[in-house]
């Protein structure tokens, strides 16, 4: 799916007005677009209709936007699966609202997450681990929940490490293909896959897990 441009400014005194937001946001595009390494500065500063050294007055660097652009998304991807999970006592019900929450991420910020996982590898030391690093606990995050239900008898499934891997890649395509002008809606798209996830862990009813303990 083609990323949206970035919208057109405020007209202030007969020019356009920006800001960090609209450089950002301009970056957001055109990095989804053409790649970090593909972006000049010069594009940014003409998709603001500003000249380049413009740019400087709201930004210190472009390797500073995509810094700034991969810790947010890294940070709120975290806050969100805290916060979807948070309270949830049923494991099942806990990997589905866990896995609601990433689909309709990807669902509603498709730009943020071409970048995450195609130019994390362009960002200098010692920031690239630190992102990687949180991006692993995440990872980790589900594949923990993923064996917790194992263990508890409410899960089916051979290797939680693997089925973590196809959860999370499931819903980061989503970026790729979902259109929301289209007739599916992003929250009805995270809805199907939370149930997709408890399809691929063999998710089984707590009635049925508590039969097999007692027998």
């Amino acid at each position: 799916m083609a990323a949206k441009s970035p919208q057109r400014q405020p007209v202030v005194g007969g020019r356009a007005a920006v800001s960090p937001t609209a450089v950002r946001e301009a970056a957001l595009t055109l990095f989804a677009e053409r790649g970090y390494h593909g972006t000049a500065l010069s594009q940014i500063a003409k998709a603001l209709d500003i000249q380049t050294p413009s740019l400087y007055n709201h930004m210190a660097s472009k390797q500073d936007l995509l810094v700034a652009i991969l810790q947010d998304t890294t940070d709120r991807v975290l806050a969100e699966y805290d916060a979807a999970v948070d309270g949830v006592e049923d494991v099942g019900e806990r990997l589905s609202a866990a896995t609601y929450t990433y689909a309709l991420r990807h669902a509603t910020h498709p730009r943020e997450a071409v970048i995450v996982n195609r130019d994390a590898t362009a960002i200098d030391e010692p920031v690239r681990a630190a992102v990687y690093a949180k991006r692993r606990k995440h990872a980790d995050d589900f594949r923990e929940l993923i064996q917790k239900g194992v263990e508890s008898g409410r899960f089916d499934v051979e290797n939680a490490t693997v089925a973590a891997f196809a959860i999370l890649e499931m819903c980061v395509s989503i970026a790729r293909w979902f259109d929301p002008d289209g007739p599916v809606s992003a929250e009805e798209i995270a809805r199907q896959h939370g149930e997709f996830a408890l399809r691929i862990v063999g998710v089984r009813s707590a009635l049925s897990a508590c039969s097999d303990g007692a027998s």
